[in-house]
């Protein structure tokens, strides 16, 4: 009756617009309060250890860091590279959107920085050249959730966390599913080019490619610093995180001179702000996560599957119904913070790895932020571009279709996310 309850209060009080965390926390203390087996100070506890991880300091200085970027034209330069290189390519704008993504995605692992930062430029550059509005919002937010899938990862680096999965090998696993989602979004946008006839946005020149990737090339470092000491071991990705903010502020103050005292602060205030409520989120869904593992929810609802079927595809399809369904709702932190110990023992009682369960689980809380009512990556670019929401949505839903392409590619042939872990970490 009381879980019942719990469930019930947690759901209202998201759909009254209360914040997730205090409706996370909120519903938790009322639970302890009624159940009166164990004191209200439970609450304090069982948050304080929830943040009280040595990785999730990482989550504040990639957060900066992709900030910093934004802020000191560094993503300016990336879109110049990006657009000297494939912008020859008919659509060229929206192929030169996915693959500034991707290399931006080296930097910052969060969508919503991705585009809000790099999506505003993309945005205008499109409207510039005449494509259509819906047409670039959509191809912008679809590109946005690349950012996650490849490394470094902020929605990864929790799930490692609450899984006490190696957040090496997670990372090493999401590079080529991230690039097989930029793959999927080019030939989207060549079927788009082809029906619509949209031209090459200028033509192949050596020389400007040259050019730009000389002004890009200290930028085009960063991911070759994050990614590649990473995966040769030479630091840890909270180590990594702190390694791209000194470059990003080196970049900002004695490369580039673009990253004033005024633009640093903002700049740091935007972090403090933007980490409160990420920890504040991871805080109070520890909590939920406590109260539902105590009373055995996992267990039942593992019986519950099981009791369905106990082949691996159907808990497959099972499990990534559940969670593009969660993400339609919840925010992607909650939602790992709460998923994972329900459903990663689950995962592994039908034989999946954990590093390849998280792969599955963070591209299917990607696309959830590309769906109503909750799609954070919607409600950004609704604001960079000008557009009304319902817009943002029905110009991202044709994308939607390469990305649940990927997610079924990934989910059932282990082989793409598993294959680089295992030949550098085993």
């Amino acid at each position: 009756m009381l879980l019942t309850l719990l469930f019930v209060l947690v759901f209202a009080l998201i759909a009254l617009g209360v914040p997730v965390a205090i409706a996370l926390a909120g519903s938790s203390l009322v639970f302890i309060l009624l159940d009166g087996h164990v004191p209200g100070l439970v609450v304090a506890h069982r948050m304080i250890n929830g943040v009280d991880s040595f990785p999730l300091l990482a989550v504040p200085f990639f957060i900066l860091a992709g900030n910093l970027m934004n802020t000191s034209g560094i993503t300016e330069r990336i879109f110049d590279f990006a657009k000297a290189l494939i912008g020859w390519l008919p659509g060229g704008l929206g192929h030169v959107n996915i693959g500034a993504s991707v290399i931006f995605a080296g930097m910052s692992g969060a969508a919503v920085a991705d585009a809000g930062g790099l999506g505003a430029i993309e945005i205008k550059a499109m409207r510039d050249a005449k494509y259509d509005p819906g047409f670039a919002v959509g191809i912008t937010a679809a590109s946005s959730t690349i950012g996650p899938i490849i490394p470094p990862s902020l929605p990864i680096v929790i799930y490692g966390v609450v899984a006490g999965a190696s957040i090496g090998q997670l990372f090493a696993a999401g590079l080529i599913p991230g690039l097989m989602m930029a793959a999927a979004l080019m030939l989207m946008v060549a079927f788009y080019a082809h029906r619509y006839k949209y031209p090459r946005d200028q033509a192949f020149r050596l020389r400007i490619l040259g050019h730009a990737f000389l002004r890009a090339f200290l930028s085009l470092l960063t991911p070759v610093i994050i990614v590649g000491g990473i995966l040769t071991g030479a630091f840890t990705p909270t180590e990594a995180a702190i390694a791209a903010c000194v470059w990003a502020l080196i970049l900002g103050l004695f490369v580039y001179r673009t990253l004033t005292l005024r633009r640093f602060l903002k700049v740091s205030m935007d972090t403090i702000e933007t980490t409160a409520v990420v920890l504040f989120i991871v805080a109070a869904a520890s909590i939920f996560a406590w109260i539902l593992t105590s009373n055995r929810v996992p267990e039942h609802f593992a019986a519950l599957i099981l009791s369905v079927s106990e082949n691996p595809i159907i808990i497959l399809l099972l499990i990534n119904l559940i969670l593009l369904v969660v993400g339609c709702f919840m925010e992607t932190v909650a939602a790992i913070t709460i998923l994972v110990p329900v459903l990663l023992p689950i995962a592994l009682h039908v034989g999946i790895d954990p590093v390849h369960f998280g792969v599955i689980l963070v591209l299917n809380l990607m696309i959830g932020l590309l769906t109503p009512p909750v799609g954070m990556v919607l409600y950004v670019l609704s604001r960079v571009a000008k557009v009304p929401f319902e817009r943002c949505v029905s110009a991202t839903a044709p994308f939607l279709v390469p990305l649940f392409a990927v997610l079924l590619l990934v989910t059932f042939f282990p082989v793409f996310t598993m294959w680089l872990p295992t030949l550098i970490y085993r």
